[in-house]
């Protein structure tokens, strides 16, 4: 059976390398064509490219899959969805109308420790959930926080929806969303959010974000959820190899690369697209995990 003919428009995304390698090393897929927006004409104009990964830079996304979905094809879309959330919206509802399916590239929904994480939670074995605590610090040069610099919020806007999407998933959309917005290290650019903390406040819980552009390397990431009948720890979680539980022997995970979490978001995007399986996630749940990434970094205000 031939496979899905998907192309991809843009290269200079953090992601966009992995996502065209998993294009053409997946055995059900024809990778048609990598482009920059400038010439993304000749792969929304022809018929047979029925799916577009966007992996441009983050001031242009938003445009280029409004693009996509006008031109009738399905969307793996690559985070964050943009500055705009009305905007957002607006092609979501698109999505709906035109019967087409948009996964967004939070990769660490197929990671084996987050996927424990979620079964701990959602079956009842830790309670009721009061806290989470995520940590995911980076460390980028200059040139990279000017990029980042573009959006409010910066480096927090940059990979707090990777958290978000995880703790949206857990706990839903929260009822409030603020942040502490700093700059500790990047005096070149005085209005580049550096050191960054969100807090996320749900009726019986509260969690805790932090994301910093400057930490030395390796970095130390880890996503702590804490309920009344026991904890769970995933240390360090990129990537994951262990979960502490209070009480309760170490968990060992399988070691699970990076390129091998697009492998997997591939995998499930073409399972929907070719064999009729089940989302991984709702629409309801991108548009969750969008807003409230822009609530936190206060760009949007429902």
């Amino acid at each position: 059976m031939a496979g899905l003919r998907i192309a991809q428009i843009g290269n200079n995304h953090g992601h966009a390398r992995g996502k065209w390698q998993a294009l053409v090393d997946n055995p059900d897929v024809e990778a048609v064509a990598l482009v920059e927006p400038a010439d993304a004409a000749q792969v929304l104009d022809d018929p047979s490219i029925v799916a577009i990964a966007v992996e441009t830079r983050n001031h242009q996304s938003l445009a280029v899959a409004a693009q996509v979905v006008a031109a009738g094809k399905h969307l793996w879309y690559d985070k964050p969805a943009g500055d705009d959330f009305p905007a957002f919206k607006a092609l979501v509802d698109e999505v709906r109308q035109r019967g087409l399916y948009l996964q967004m590239g939070y990769m660490f929904r197929y990671s084996p420790g987050f996927g424990r994480v979620a079964e701990l939670v959602h079956s009842g074995q830790l309670g009721d959930v009061f806290s989470i605590h995520a940590h995911m610090s980076t460390n980028v040069n200059l040139a990279e926080r000017t990029e980042q610099s573009r959006h409010h919020g910066g480096i927090l806007y940059d990979l707090g929806g990777h958290m978000i999407d995880q703790i949206v998933w857990l706990l839903g959309r929260p009822e409030r969303a603020s942040s502490v917005l700093r700059n500790d290290a990047t005096p070149e650019l005085p209005t580049y959010s550096d050191n960054t903390l969100a807090v996320l406040e749900y009726p019986r819980a509260l969690v805790h974000i932090e994301i910093a552009a400057m930490e030395a390397t390796p970095t130390a990431r880890r996503f702590e959820v804490y309920g009344t009948r026991g904890s769970a720890l995933l240390e360090p979680f990129d990537p994951a190899r262990r979960i502490f539980r209070a009480d309760q022997p170490v968990e060992e995970l399988p070691e699970v690369s990076r390129q091998q979490l697009y492998e997997r978001e591939l995998e499930a995007f073409v399972g929907v697209l070719r064999d009729g399986r089940p989302a991984d996630r709702s629409l309801e749940h991108e548009l969750h995990a969008q807003e409230t990434l822009l609530r936190a970094t206060g760009s949007y205000r429902p």
